[in-house]
This record gives structure tokens, C-alpha cells and sequence, in this order.
């Protein structure tokens, strides 16, 4: 009975290749990179040209809380994108 069985899903895990992501899980996965790319592309900027010259641009609000932020929300967006089940109703 066992052996039976073994057999039959053999041949059925044989016969039936598939993609763990589809569609959906990609999507989600593009949105979650835009999002880190733009939290990274807030963080550039705010040097300065010369060495000697302190600009305190570096430590603006944009760059030190909603950069980050939105880097850490991409990420979560990334983990969610691949624990989404589309055959899900």
C-alpha cells in the first residue's frame, strides 16, 4: 500500500514542474526595490566641495529619518512580496 503511493507521487512530482513566484510576487518585489532605491537616492547629496568647509545639510531631516525609513519600508515590502501566496482567494 505504501510502496503504491510513494510510486504515484513520485510520478506526479515528476510531471508537474512550477514557479514558486508568479506575476503578483514580482510586482510586489519591483514596488519594494523602487522604494529602497528612492530611500537611497534621498540619502545622497549634502557634502561639500571642500574638505575644510563643514555643511550641515548632512544631518537634514530628509536624510537622517525619511531615507532610512524608507529603505527599511522597502525591505519589508521585499519580505512580504516573497510570503505572498497569489493562488490565495
Amino acid at each position: 500500500m505504501g510502496e503504491q503511493k510513494r510510486k504515484e507521487w513520485k510520478k506526479e512530482m515528476k510531471n508537474e514542474p512550477y514557479f514558486i513566484f508568479e506575476k503578483k510576487n514580482f510586482v510586489v518585489m519591483a514596488i519594494g526595490l523602487g522604494v529602497i532605491a528612492l530611500g537611497f537616492l534621498l540619502m545622497t547629496g549634502g557634502g561639500s566641495d571642500d574638505p575644510e568647509v563643514f555643511n550641515p545639510e548632512i544631518f537634514s531631516w530628509r536624510r537622517i529619518r525619511l531615507a532610512p525609513m524608507l529603505v527599511l519600508l522597502g525591505f519589508g515590502i521585499e519580505v512580504y512580496a516573497i510570503l505572498l501566496n497569489p493562488n490565495k482567494k
